[in-house]
């Protein structure tokens, strides 16, 4: 069992995010804690930092500018397309999030900001970019990361038994916990705060 958090060592945080102005924008409070693995970019760079070195039982308030988050906002990430790139029998509505591939073979997360019945305007901005970031936190636990978790780059679960299938793809998912999330087709959630 690790004594700090260090690079491939499995942690689980209990944390709350709010923005500036003090509203809430995700928590685990009240449900599962969040489980990551260290040094591998499941949480955003600037929260990850803060909280290598740090042991079982500590807590502590981290402020996470929009560089060491989700990134300044761009307005070139504001795109409008056609209702027939999207398939058929998506549903789509305002914050709708969906994976597209791009002209190089990236795949990136795209937000529904606004539609009508011929267009949709997409966001490739996370929603929380250009915000900094108040961290909550609480470390829970550490354990040594399997080695099957360190080929995958994330957690099975928060006791390392979770499982699920990949795929030959790498697309990553931001949120707010993390600059990105990483898809995998897993079958838990794993999310970046």
């Amino acid at each position: 069992m690790p004594d700090i958090i260090a690079a491939n060592v499995v942690v689980t945080i209990e944390y709350t995010l709010t923005n500036n102005e003090g509203e809430v924008l995700d928590s685990s409070v009240g449900d599962e804690p969040l489980t990551y693995l260290q040094g591998h970019g499941n949480i955003v760079p600037g929260l990850e930092n803060a909280l290598a070195g740090k042991r079982v039982g500590e807590s502590l308030k981290v402020s996470v500018s929009p560089e060491e988050g989700y990134g300044v906002r761009d307005p070139a990430g504001v795109r409008a397309l056609p209702r027939n790139a999207f398939p058929a029998d998506a549903e789509l509505a305002i914050g709708s999030q969906f994976m597209a591939e791009l002209e190089d073979d990236e795949v990136v997360p795209l937000w529904v900001v606004e539609l009508d019945d011929e267009t949709i305007h997409v966001d490739m901005n996370h929603p929380l970019a250009g915000e900094t970031l108040n961290f909550q936190v609480e470390i829970v636990e550490l354990r040594d990361a399997s080695a099957e978790e360190l080929s995958h780059g994330h957690p099975h679960g928060r006791d390392g038994h979770g499982h699920h299938g990949h795929d030959d793809h790498d697309g990553h998912d931001h949120d707010a916990h993390g600059e990105h999330d990483d898809h995998h087709d897993c079958d838990h959630d794993h999310h970046k705060h």
